[in-house]
């Protein structure tokens, strides 16, 4: 089994994007296996999916709202390539387990990233 680590952040409020995001997840043929706060403005989700349907959830999660980091993207798009080039309906069927960790950045101000000098993830 493959697993990913994916890391993404959000402008959106936290209580419209998660259900929108779920609802992604699952018709893109994923299932969440957990789901844990991390912070007051992180939560970290683990989900599965064949390979088959990586193309369909990676999909979702960009239609729902979500912003990834570039390795993210890469690590997905290295996921869709192995899906196109899946030789039997077998390797299609293997189970990819994500952690995808989203960072809530709805309350952070350019004026608060100025005081306080860094960037956001």
């Amino acid at each position: 089994m493959q697993s990913l680590d994916l890391q993404s952040f959000s402008y959106d409020d936290r209580a419209g994007l998660l259900p929108v995001l779920l609802t992604a997840l699952a018709d893109g043929g994923g299932w969440v296996i957990d789901r844990r706060t991390l912070s007051a403005s992180m939560v970290e989700l683990r989900v599965e999916a064949q390979l088959r349907s990586i193309i369909e959830l990676y999909g979702g999660i960009v239609a729902a709202g979500l912003e990834l980091t570039r390795s993210s993207h890469l690590a997905l798009t290295d996921l869709c390539t192995c899906r196109r080039n899946a030789a039997t309906s077998v390797d299609l069927g293997q189970i990819i387990t994500l952690r995808l960790e989203i960072s809530f950045l709805e309350d952070i101000t350019l004026h608060s990233l100025l005081a306080s000098g860094s960037t956001p993830v």
